[in-house]
């Protein structure tokens, strides 16, 4: 069973990831295709349960809090974790290792397709590494700080929630792109 304060941690990740990919709420995003917004709830939900997991083997337990948090405080938490997040993230993008693995990422694209748009490749590959390096951070970043049990994430279970983790976080970021490309068109 989760503590009060691991919910709050959870729900603050719900608000999170739309401040994290959109910059405000998702229900602020304008979109011709709501469907694609639908699959980005359901992920977004599938993620998070993932997580709740995580939290679990993890024995998460952050500091008790005292006051009382609103919905208007969560959302506010929210966005200075986004925030935050994607500071982290902006920073370790601009790393050599970044741009090596971005490098090789344009290499593979090329020999796939020869008439490549070589400046969208560049671009797609930073904001999708961006995102999941932001993502990981306000998630799995802070809660790894407050756990107790690290070494549950070694074991069998661990690693299939990890794995679960990994695969709706690249899946999110996917459909997140999708929902800011169709956002641009307009």
């Amino acid at each position: 069973m989760l503590s009060k304060e691991s919910k709050i941690k959870v729900l603050e990740g719900f608000y999170g990831l739309d401040y994290i990919f959109f910059g405000k709420e998702l229900t602020s995003v304008v979109n011709c295709c709501p469907v694609v917004k639908e699959e980005f709830v359901s992920i977004k939900g599938a993620l998070l349960s993932v997580y709740i997991e995580m939290l679990k083997l993890m024995k998460h337990s952050p500091e008790t809090l005292e006051e009382k948090i609103d919905s208007k405080n969560l959302k506010a938490n929210s966005k200075q974790i986004a925030r935050e997040a994607r500071e982290a993230s902006s920073a370790v993008v601009q790393t050599e290792q970044s741009r090596n693995d971005i490098k090789a990422a344009l290499k593979e694209a090329m020999a796939n397709d020869k008439n490549v748009n070589i400046n969208q490749v560049i671009e797609s590959r930073i904001r999708e590494k961006a995102f999941r390096l932001a993502v990981d951070n306000m998630l799995v970043a802070r809660a790894l700080t407050e756990a107790q049990d690290l070494e549950a994430l070694n074991d069998w279970s661990g690693k299939i929630v990890e794995d679960s983790y990994k695969i709706l976080r690249d899946s999110l970021c996917e459909t997140a792109m999708l929902i800011l490309d169709d956002e641009e068109l307009e």
